[in-house]
């Protein structure tokens, strides 16, 4: 990539781990802000030691996950002297983010209040559980709680099945996106103004806010959303899974025009005329005898037939598999599959970001190593190297 990438000058500080947290951040670092993780010394980043695969003991692919792009900085900020060096950063940053424990942040001083004499301009983010001011501020959490409350896990899954969550942690994802969101309001609006703010969200406040439509349902018509057979949508058939000759097909007919093609590419026009099946409604009332008759009909060729004859006409696609999935060459084609080298392997292949500028993906680089940047973000702030050198002797960093 040849131009700038947007956030270049940047600087963001996190004291950041394990997941949503670092999602967001790397967000961030991938569109070129210099993010700085801040790491316990000796210890770091949890998701360090998240296996079951790693590079190195305590260097995980779990951690490679969340944080490409960023630098390592050991610091211990229970210390006087801790507090004093992120001060002292702080005054060059632009952005001061955490995801601890909703109470975490006024204790070890990562608020606002507690940073804008070093930095007027700075916004600290704070990414929780439950959220900094209320009752649960001091509870630890995780996403799958936040699916277990939020009502997700009786959303997913087949009618009889036991409660089910999302087989990967979107809760922590979409909670790191929107803090990402909202530095970036904050940032915008620091450059006009000079001054900067707190920015909150919480993994259960995200989680509720994704249930979106069905919580309009339910809040003003009483209308409580349940599961569907096959993943099916709650208002819309056929959209859903089917089986076809060697696994499974989600065909989604959510258009009336669809439902058309859909009769007419497989052959079976006739339905389209069917009195159960004409109107959405009468579909939706019979998707049980329709289900049947495309299973019938679905069955009699494979997934790739199907995909063959249907795709890029309507909205289809194969059920796949994760190993599936990430050998699909269309991730080759879209540029999805990235390579960066680390130093306990070269051609580490990860995920490209999904975000194209002027239609290129962004770069990458691999994770650092814990503390790898120590000596370097430290010499940017002015200190001497006996200086840094008396910090570690006293296990400030």
């Amino acid at each position: 990539m040849t131009a700038p990438l947007p956030l270049s000058g940047f600087r963001i500080l996190s004291a950041e781990q394990y997941g949503a947290g670092p999602y967001g951040t790397m967000f961030l670092a991938q569109l070129g802000a210099d993010v700085i993780k801040l790491e316990q010394p000796g210890v770091g980043d949890t998701a360090r030691a998240v296996g079951p695969h790693f590079l190195r003991e305590a260097e995980s692919l779990y951690f490679q996950s969340f944080n490409l792009n960023k630098r390592s900085l050991t610091l211990d900020l229970n210390s006087v002297e801790g507090k004093e060096i992120l001060r002292t950063l702080v005054g060059s940053s632009h952005a001061m983010v955490n995801n601890l424990r909703g109470d975490l942040p006024a204790r070890i001083g990562l608020t606002y209040d507690d940073l804008k004499d070093a930095n007027p301009a700075i916004v600290c983010a704070h990414l929780s559980a439950y959220g900094r001011d209320n009752e649960r501020a001091r509870w630890p959490g995780y996403d799958y709680l936040m699916q277990a409350e939020a009502g997700f896990m009786a959303l997913t899954g087949d009618p009889d099945s036991d409660p089910t969550r999302f087989g990967l942690s979107m809760v922590d994802f979409m909670t790191g996106t929107m803090m990402a969101i909202g530095v970036l309001a904050a940032l915008v609006d620091a450059q006009r103004s000079g001054i900067g703010r707190d920015v909150d969200v919480d993994l259960l406040s995200t989680a509720v806010h994704q249930t979106s439509y069905p919580a309009l349902w339910y809040m003003n018509e009483k209308d409580v959303t349940g599961r569907t057979p096959r993943s099916a949508h709650p208002s819309v058939t056929p959209s859903q899974a089917f089986r076809t000759q060697d696994g499974w097909l989600f065909v989604m007919a959510q258009l009336p025009k669809f439902w058309t093609v859909l009769t007419e590419l497989i052959g079976r026009p006739d339905l389209a005329q069917d009195a159960r099946f004409i109107k959405p409604a009468d579909r939706l009332r019979n998707r049980e005898a329709l289900t049947d008759v495309l299973d019938g009909v679905f069955s009699t060729q494979t997934s790739g037939h199907w995909m063959d004859l249907l795709g890029g006409k309507m909205p289809v696609a194969p059920v796949l598999s994760l190993d599936q999935a990430l050998d699909n060459p269309y991730l080759v084609t879209t540029g999805m599959v990235d390579q960066v080298d680390h130093p306990d392997r070269a051609g580490l292949r990860v995920l490209a970001n999904p975000i194209r500028l002027d239609g290129e993906r962004l770069p990458n680089r691999a994770g650092p190593l814990l503390g790898s940047d120590t000596d370097a973000v430290l010499a940017e702030a002015g200190y001497a190297p006996d200086a840094i050198a008396a910090f570690k002797m006293k296990g400030v960093i």
